[in-house]
């Protein structure tokens, strides 16, 4: 469409509005044989204007392409396409689980395994309690560690709580986090005596004197 042509087309348009905003039930013959003439002659206008056929369908891409009614473009060409995409996505969803099925039954190359052969390294948080000589477990190891917490919280307010508690981490090592309370060594000989091996203080070893002294 070249300039001329647009404003003529234009003009002609325009003057259709305005037998449209005047029309009424007194609009006698006369007026109607105008208005018709003015139609015709956009007609024509719009004829001379255009030159490419009327698009068979609603698709920017391919508006003179073959028809297909189920498409929501009536484009053809453009639903073989999408087809085509929707069956390859199942397709390769499908070979990704075969492929990822096949892995997991095939025989390790190794004795030993691969990595994912084996299993995922799993962290835990022991509570751990004092006895008097060393640590001890004092409950059900958790895998939270906010629950472990508050199971030693809950330990310590017991009428017979040990005299220190600890948390200890365990992933693939041990690792201690958190210490509650005192661990001294005591004594846990019957009758007060010291523990064997550890001569009371005062008293001279048994035994020969060193060289050297009467």
């Amino acid at each position: 469409m070249n300039h001329a042509q647009l404003t003529a087309l234009g003009r002609a348009l325009r003057l259709l509005g305005e037998h449209g905003e005047a029309l009424s039930t007194q609009t006698p013959d006369a007026r109607l044989h105008e208005v018709k003439a003015d139609l015709r002659r956009a007609l024509d206008l719009l004829d001379e204007t255009v030159t490419t056929a009327a698009p068979a369908t609603r698709c920017p891409e391919h508006p003179n392409g073959p028809v297909d009614e189920s498409a929501p473009d009536l484009c053809l060409l453009c639903e073989t396409r999408r087809r085509a995409a929707r069956r390859s996505e199942v397709d390769g969803a499908y070979a990704s689980y075969a492929r990822r099925a096949a892995e997991a039954t095939a025989p390790a190359p190794s004795r030993y395994g691969v990595r994912e052969d084996r299993p995922q390294p799993q962290q835990r948080w022991l509570p751990e309690l004092w006895n008097g000589r060393e640590w001890q477990l004092c409950g059900t190891p958790r895998r939270d560690r906010r629950e472990a917490e508050l199971f030693i919280t809950a330990q310590r307010r017991a009428p017979r709580a040990a005299p220190a508690y600890r948390l200890v981490h365990e992933f693939t090592d041990y690792e201690v986090v958190r210490i509650w309370g005192h661990p001294v060594r005591t004594d846990i000989e019957p009758m007060g005596n010291p523990p064997m091996g550890n001569p009371p203080l005062g008293n001279p070893p048994l035994g020969n004197p060193p060289p050297g002294n009467p």
